[in-house]
């Protein structure tokens, strides 16, 4: 693939991502319209994490079954415009067939045992919360069957430089829920939430169909298992499961804590947390994942100055888009929320609820953005152990921190727990990574107090606009938008002006990737990587 042609596709991509979204969260509104944050909502979203397991985690984008097919399958495939090998074949139909089978026992597993998983994941749940749950988690059992299927279509999709219904098949689970919700207006159970998880699931892997025949494949059921390229496969998939699992557990541990708090508690933790993804998933995916290859490349080449100066350069600019996101969070998360969420059935007790998670979950981005980098060094440096114990640590404190919260903040014990286990996490890894390479965290301590003398700035101004406009303009949903969207344009403007007075790296070279974007030039490394 040519420079140019990546180029196009990383911009595709980028559009079809920011795209997805936003259908996805339109689906949060039309669902919280629906449902509100209630018993019925709770439901579907404690029975929805066990096959969104296998489905977005599992058989996901970046996911464990989508990575192992990328790093076998490209290597056997030489040239994608002929048609595949017998042996290539046969491997697919193995890897498949085996996958089929290991998920269809977990599929039928969880169908018979419902009941209990339900209680073990919400000990606490009231009776109606408990059937209602393990009804729609049987309903939604087949997604296990569809997740590691479906992973390893999108890997095939992508080695053959196909890309553009892998990154939109995920919107497909959002757009059947939307018809669903808008068409069966008078369901009271939330059972169509679970069959339009169940339908969007099958959509989405009947949609890569196409590219798979195209590609010259055809199915048929072989079991190969001692195979030596499916042993190959193994020793890619199974780590990465094991890892993609300990991340999952710190789910359920919410999860049961949760579940003895009021009704629509979790649903309020869930809404709060997607929420706090969409930017920060948008900052990650613009700053982060181009250093990743960088990283490696220096590595590599023992190039340690330049991994350090991009490492620092990187974090800088990640902090430098995180700290105001943070601070407009804390100042507006009420009404934020009271726009996108409260109407229909979501109402201001909601709205109250969804903020106060959303505020001591929004603490983490600093942290977050902090670790995700760490991370992607120790990857450069073939080390998934160090990440991976840490992660293991992290369930342990993140229960007791549960435990000794949640009778003294409720809803707020589950998110600031999260929060602080995402800082000892960024601790942890900061310190083992001195093992590797000393990363002179010290050259972070005046960037750093430039960025929150400029958030600070920004704050007074939006905090003053906010106290103008409560005073001065009734509390409609039309001065609402007003007011968030003025002080919103006015609070980045203030940013980026205090950024630029403080001679702030970071902040010039976020304007420079701007001016590059509109004026269409190429991208420079000065460009993605920020001071």
């Amino acid at each position: 693939m040519t420079k140019s042609n990546l180029i196009k596709v990383a911009g595709l991509i980028a559009v079809i991502t920011i795209l997805s979204k936003l259908v996805g969260f339109l689906r949060d509104v039309v669902t919280a319209g629906a449902y509100g944050a209630t018993t019925i909502s709770d439901a579907y979203f404690y029975a929805y994490q066990i096959p969104a397991f296998a489905l977005i985690l599992l058989g996901g984008l970046g996911g464990p079954f989508h990575t192992a097919t990328i790093a076998v399958f490209s290597k056997i495939i030489p040239d994608i415009e002929e048609k595949p090998s017998k042996e290539v074949q046969s491997l697919l139909n193995s890897f498949i067939t085996i996958t089929g089978i290991c998920f269809l026992a977990l599929t039928i597993l969880v169908w018979i045992f419902a009941d209990p998983i339900i209680k073990a994941i919400a000990a606490n749940a009231s009776p109606e919360l408990h059937n209602l749950a393990t009804l729609q988690l049987k309903i939604m059992a087949p997604i296990m069957l569809i997740g590691g299927v479906i992973g390893i279509l999108y890997g095939i999709s992508n080695v053959y430089k196909e890309f553009m219904f892998t990154a939109l098949s995920p919107t497909m689970v959002s757009i059947v829920i939307i018809g669903a919700i808008l068409v069966f207006r008078n369901d009271s159970t939330g059972i169509i939430l679970a069959w339009g998880t169940l339908i969007g699931a099958l959509v989405q892997l009947l949609i890569q169909l196409p590219v798979f025949f195209k590609s010259g494949f055809t199915y048929k059921p072989e079991f190969k298992f001692f195979d030596e390229k499916i042993k190959n496969i193994r020793k890619i998939l199974l780590p990465a499961m094991i890892g993609t699992t300990i991340g999952q557990i710190n789910i359920y541990v919410d999860m049961f804590f949760a579940s003895q708090l009021i009704a629509g508690a979790w649903t309020a933790i869930g809404y709060a947390n997607r929420i706090f993804q969409f930017p920060v998933g948008i900052i990650i995916t613009a700053l982060l994942v181009p250093l990743f290859p960088m990283f490696s490349t220096f590595v590599g080449k023992r190039d340690w100055d330049s991994l350090k100066y991009y490492f620092h350069r990187g974090l800088t600019s990640l902090w430098f888009m995180s700290f105001p996101i943070l601070a407009f969070i804390i100042i507006f998360a009420q009404d934020g929320i009271k726009l996108l969420l409260e109407r229909g059935q979501f109402d201001a007790n909601d709205t109250y609820m969804v903020s106060l998670a959303l505020i001591y979950l929004s603490i983490s981005i600093i942290p977050y953005v902090a670790r995700d980098t760490l991370t992607r060094v120790f990857y450069a440096f073939d080390d998934s152990k160090t990440p991976f114990y840490v992660a293991m640590v992290s369930i342990i404190v993140k229960a007791t921190l549960n435990f000794m919260l949640i009778g003294h903040l409720g809803i707020g014990a589950i998110t600031l727990s999260t929060t602080a286990v995402t800082i000892i996490n960024c601790l942890l890894l900061a310190i083992f990574i001195r093992n590797k390479i000393d990363l002179e965290f010290k050259q972070f301590i005046s960037p750093t107090l430039k960025i929150i003398f400029a958030t600070l700035t920004m704050s007074a101004i939006a905090f003053g606009f906010k106290w103008y406009f409560e005073q001065a303009m009734p509390d409609t949903l039309l001065y609402l938008t007003l007011k968030l969207t003025i002080c919103g344009v006015i609070s980045i403007i203030v940013y980026f002006i205090t950024g630029k007075l403080l001679k702030l790296g970071a902040a010039e070279h976020v304007l420079e990737r701007l001016k590059t974007m509109i004026c269409k030039k190429p991208i420079t490394d000065t460009a993605i990587s920020g001071e």
